[in-house]
């Protein structure tokens, strides 16, 4: 599928890139087994937040943002994934690549390195409700520090437990991190979004091409090289029956410039 730039928005604020768009994958090819029986029969990157698709509203707000073009990897339900890009709005800016066999989070990466053309990147797990300001997201990672290869987005959570909990230093630098500690040390979580740079997603390809999850393989290794981003919109893992009601309960703020009509997809709750 041909790759392509939509054209700016009118009123839309996009942040101002100054070599070239910062081109995103999005991890979409999980199970989802959490929230059987509603994954049973839609792929969880597909499932409904307020009526519409979640992989929808990563689109339309990292487009938003001036982000993409986007690769999108596929396995569970694949075929469900496809369609839906046939109709979606931004169907010129996304390349699917089907999995027969899961690669990872890392491996996904790691196998499509050539999509970033030399740049940074974005790597997003799309199954994350996430309402953040990406401009300022890129901007931080524009203004990290010059050891730091990566900007990893944060957030607050309720349940540390259950997350991987990272330590900062005074320059907002990862100097510790806890992958679902039964007692970590804060409650400052990885968000599992993250801006790679061009050197690391090259140091990446040479030296770490046999990794295969990017949490606990590639993210601990980067200690003392990770800037991070902290988010106060809404973050929520719904990979839960009760993450996902909460998501459900929350409106997603509207986007200037949005003429398009959503994409559509049965609620399963509702059949």
């Amino acid at each position: 599928m041909d790759i392509s730039l939509l054209p700016q928005v009118e009123n839309t604020p996009v942040y101002n890139h100054t070599k070239r768009p910062v081109r995103a994958i999005l991890l979409a090819a999980g199970f989802g087994t959490r929230l059987r029986p509603l994954t049973d029969t839609v792929p969880k990157c597909l499932v409904p937040i307020k009526g519409k698709p979640l992989l929808e509203i990563w689109l339309e707000r990292l487009s938003r943002a001036g982000l993409g073009p986007f690769l999108v990897n596929t396995h569970y339900l694949a075929d469900q994934v496809a369609a839906f890009i046939q109709t979606s709005p931004y169907r010129d800016r996304v390349r699917l690549v089907r999995e027969q066999d899961l690669l990872g989070t890392a491996g996904t990466l790691i196998a499509n390195l050539d999509f970033f053309q030399g740049g940074d990147g974005l790597l997003v797990h799309a199954d994350n409700y996430c309402l953040a300001d990406f401009p300022a997201f890129v901007a931080a990672h524009r203004r990290r520090p010059p050891e730091c290869v990566m900007t990893m987005m944060v957030f607050r959570t309720d349940t540390p437990s259950s997350c991987g909990i990272v330590e900062l230093d005074e320059r907002r630098v990862v100097v510790g991190f806890h992958e679902k500690s039964a007692d970590p040390p804060g409650n400052l979580a990885n968000g599992a979004v993250y801006i790679l740079s061009a050197e690391l997603l090259e140091e990446i390809g040479r030296d770490l091409s046999h990794a295969r999850d990017f949490s606990t393989e590639i993210v601990p290794r980067f200690t003392g090289r990770i800037h991070t981003y902290r988010t106060t919109g809404t973050f929520l893992d719904i990979g839960t029956p009760e993450n996902y009601e909460k998501a459900n309960e929350r409106e997603t703020p509207s986007i200037p410039g949005r003429t398009q009509k959503s994409s559509s997809i049965p609620n399963p709750l509702e059949a």
